[in-house]
C-alpha cells in the first residue's frame, strides 16, 4: 500500500499483488521427487540423495505408497510413461493386471452383476505393481532391488501412521472384518472401541516385510551366483510370480473366494509400449494407450484446437461450456470403444485420433446448449474401414455416426433429470471420485518418470500371509456389448481403466510431466492443468490448484453392479463454489444442473522444466495430502 498527500487529503493506493498460491511452487537443479503422501516423497529424495536417477526415485516412491495402504497396495496396478534422455524417446509401461481363469460375463452376470464387484477377492484381477517396479528398475534404472525396497521395507517393520489411512480402516472396518487376513493386519485392536490403529501409532506389516524381504533376497542370491544387476531384478520378479509368493497369494486368493490362479500369475508380463500422442499448438502430449483413458485427453485437445479459447477467458461460462462440451463427446467415445489392444476386436484409434474426426465432433458443439445426448461419433471412416458395430449402436438407441446426431435445443430432458437422496448422492461422488495417487520425477541427466499406480485400496481383501492386498480392477470391465464391445470381461484381458499419467514434450525437449488421482476426473482435471498453463499462462503450482470443472455425464468406472448405479447424469456440472453468479446463471440457461464444492482442482503433481535456466518447476497440489521435494 503506498500513501501520497495532496493537499489536506490522504490518499490510498492500492498496489496489485499477485495472490500468492497456497502452497509454494518448489525448485529444483538436481532433481524433483513428488508424489501422494510426505512419507512416499522423502522416500524419494532418498534414492535421489544417494545417487539413483528418476527411474529409481520413482520405483522407491511407488513402494512407499503401497506401503502405507490407503489409496493403493502391491496388489494392485502400475501404469507410467518414461522420458529417456539417451533415446529421445517416452516409453509406455503398462503393468496392469488381468481378469483370471473363470472370470467371465456370463459368469458375473449369473450373481445379478451387470459389473463385476467394487470389492472383495472376486473383484481381483491379477497384481501387477511388483512386476511393474522391477521392470521399471531392471529397464531402466540404475540400483539394486535391496537399495530401492529399503524405505519401504523400514516401513513394513513399523511406521507411524497417518491419520487419513488410520480412520479409512476404522470407517471400513466392517468390510475388513469379512476377510480374516486382512483383519490381522488392519485391526490391532479388535474387540476394543477403535480397533483401527490410531494416528502416529506404529504400525507393523510382519508379512509384508517377509514377502519384499523375499524379493530382495532372490535378487541377492542371483547376484552372489554372478548374475548381472539386470538379471538379478527378474530373479525377484520370478519369486514373486512363480515361486513362493505366488503360491501364497493363490492359496489365500482362492481360499476366500477369488479366482485367481497360479498360471494366471506366471503367464502374465509387463508390456513395454509406445505410447499415443498429439500435437497441440507444437507441444507433443503422450498418453498411454486405450487400456487406460489416456486418449480421451487427446481427443478432447483435438476438439478444443478448433477454438479460440484464450479469448473467452479462464473460465468463463462459455470457456467451461465449450471444454465440457469437448470432454463429454471424448467421453462418449471412451465409453464405446476403448478396451484392452492385446484382445480382439481391434479399437479404432486412428479414426479416434486424427484431427478432421475431431473437427467433424468440434462441428456438434452448440454455443447455447448442453448436448445432454452426446453419443459415440464414427471413426471408422476416417481410417478407411465401415463400422463394425453400426447396428450395436442403434441396438443401443444411438445414431450409427456422428453426424447424423442433431444439435439440440430445448430444455434438458426431464428423463436426464434424476433426484438422489443424500447418501446415494455422496456413494456416487465416493466412485467418481475414487482416488489412488500420482508419482513425479525427474533428474538433471534428463530422465522424467509420470506414473498413476493403483489399486488394493482400503478395504483391501490381503491374499493370505503375504501382506498383499488385492486389487479391486475387475470392476471396470463391462459384461454387456452394448456398453462397450472392447471391454467386456474375460480371462486374460486388461480392464480399461481410468489410470493415466501425462508426459508433454516441446521442441523435443520435456515440457510438463502430470498425473492425478480421482477416477473419470482424472482427465478432465489434467485436461484443464494443461489448458491452464498454455493458454492462460499459469505456473504450474497456480495451475494445480487453479478451480476446474468436473462433468458427471459419462458412465462411472467405478463402483456399483447395477447400470442404474453408473448411468451418466445428463448436464450434471461441478462447480468451485466460488463460481461467480452470472457465470452460474449462463451455464444454468445453457441446460447445465449445477453443483458446487470448495476444490474443485483435483490432487495434481506436476513438473514443469524451465529450459531458459535449466531448473525444474514443481508443483504440488492443495488438494489432499501430495507432497514434494526438490534439490
Amino acid at each position: 500500500m503506498r500513501y501520497f498527500f495532496i493537499g489536506t487529503f490522504l490518499l490510498f493506493v492500492y498496489t496489485a499483488i499477485a495472490q500468492p498460491t497456497q502452497k509454494p511452487a518448489l525448485h529444483g537443479k538436481h532433481w524433483m521427487a513428488i508424489t501422494g503422501k510426505p512419507l512416499a516423497a522423502t522416500a524419494g529424495a532418498a534414492i535421489f540423495q544417494k545417487g539413483g536417477n528418476a527411474v529409481d526415485a520413482a520405483c522407491a516412491m511407488i513402494a512407499a505408497t503401497c506401503t502405507m495402504w490407503d489409496v493403493l497396495s502391491w496388489g494392485g496396478e502400475t501404469q507410467a510413461l518414461i522420458y529417456n534422455p539417451r533415446t529421445g524417446k517416452v516409453i509406455g509401461i503398462n503393468a496392469l493386471g488381468v481378469a483370471p481363469t473363470g472370470a467371465t460375463a456370463a459368469f458375473f452376470k449369473n450373481k445379478g452383476m451387470d459389473f463385476p464387484p467394487e470389492y472383495g477377492p472376486l473383484a481381483a484381477v491379477t497384481p501387477g505393481t511388483p512386476g511393474g517396479i522391477c521392470t521399471m528398475l531392471a529397464e531402466y534404472g540404475t540400483m539394486s532391488l535391496k537399495e530401492v525396497l529399503e524405505p519401504a521395507i523400514q516401513m513394513a517393520a513399523g511406521y507411524p501412521i497417518d491419520a487419513q489411512t488410520a480412520n479409512s480402516i476404522e470407517k471400513n472396518k466392517s468390510r475388513i472384518k469379512n476377510w480374516p487376513y486382512s483383519g490381522k493386519v488392519f485391526l490391532p485392536h479388535t474387540g476394543e472401541k477403535r480397533e483401527a490403529p490410531e494416528a502416529g501409532e506404529i504400525f507393523i506389516q510382519k508379512d509384508l516385510l517377509n514377502t519384499l524381504q523375499k524379493m530382495v533376497d532372490a535378487e541377492q542370491e542371483a547376484l552372489k551366483k554372478k548374475k548381472g544387476r539386470k538379471e538379478a531384478i527378474y530373479a525377484a520378479y520370478n519369486r514373486f510370480y512363480k515361486g513362493d509368493i505366488a503360491s501364497e497369494f493363490v492359496r489365500g486368493c482362492r481360499e476366500q473366494g477369488g479366482l485367481i490362479t497360479k498360471d494366471d500369475l506366471a503367464n502374465w508380463k509387463v508390456q513395454v509400449e509406445e505410447p499415443m500422442k498429439v500435437n497441440y499448438k507444437g507441444i507433443d502430449i503422450y498418453k498411454l494407450p486405450q487400456w487406460t483413458q489416456g486418449p480421451m485427453l487427446l481427443q478432447s485437445l483435438n476438439i478444443l484446437e478448433n477454438f479460440d479459447l484464450k479469448s473467452m477467458g479462464y473460465n468463463s461460462s462459455n470457456y467451461i461450456h465449450t471444454v465440457t462440451q469437448a470432454m463429454q463427446l471424448a467421453f462418449a467415445d471412451r465409453d464405446f470403444y476403448y478396451g484392452d489392444p492385446y484382445f480382439p476386436p481391434e479399437e479404432p484409434m486412428q479414426g479416434l485420433l486424427s484431427k478432421a474426426y475431431a473437427k467433424q465432433r468440434a462441428m456438434l458443439i452448440n454455443t447455447d446448449r448442453n448436448i445432454a445426448d452426446a453419443v459415440p461419433g464414427d471413426p471408422y471412416p476416417f481410417e478407411g474401414k465401415t463400422n463394425p458395430f453400426s447396428e450395436l449402436l442403434k441396438k443401443r438407441g444411438l445414431p450409427g455416426d456422428s453426424a447424423s446426431l442433431k444439435k439440440p435445443g430445448g430444455s434438458t430432458p426431464a428423463h436426464d433429470i434424476v433426484l438422489h437422496t443424500d447418501t446415494a448422492e455422496a456413494l456416487y461422488q465416493d466412485r467418481l471420485w475414487r482416488g489412488t495417487t500420482s508419482v513425479e520425477a525427474a533428474d538433471a541427466e534428463g530422465w522424467v518418470v509420470s506414473v498413476t499406480p493403483s489399486g488394493g485400496w482400503i478395504p483391501a481383501c490381503i491374499a493370505g500371509n503375504t501382506g498383499i492386498g488385492m486389487s479391486q480392477r475387475m470392476q471396470s470391465f463391462v459384461c454387456d456389448a452394448e456398453l462397450d464391445p472392447f471391454n467386456i470381461v474375460e480371462p486374460g484381458k486388461r480392464p480399461r481403466v481410468t489410470l493415466t499419467p501425462t508426459l508433454a514434450l516441446k521442441d523435443g525437449r520435456p515440457f510438463l510431466s502430470f498425473a492425478v488421482q480421482g477416477g473419470d476426473t482424472q482427465e478432465q482435471n489434467l485436461l484443464q492443468f494443461f489448458l491452464n498453463m498454455v493458454e492462460f499462462g499459469m505456473t504450474v503450482q497456480e495451475a494445480t490448484e487453479a478451480a476446474n470443472v468436473n462433468t458427471d455425464q459419462l458412465w462411472l468406472s467405478l463402483g456399483g453392479v447395477k447400470n442404474a448405479e453408473r448411468r451418466p447424469r445428463a448436464g450434471r456440472l461441478l462447480l468451485n463454489s466460488n463460481t461467480p453468479s452470472w457465470t452460474r446463471k449462463e451455464l444454468t440457461e445453457k441446460g447445465y444442473i449445477l453443483t458446487y464444492a470448495d476444490r474443485t482442482s483435483g490432487p495434481i503433481n506436476a513438473i514443469y522444466f524451465d529450459w531458459k535456466h535449466k531448473t525444474f518447476w514443481g508443483g504440488s497440489s492443495n488438494h489432499g495430502e501430495d507432497y514434494g521435494i526438490g534439490w
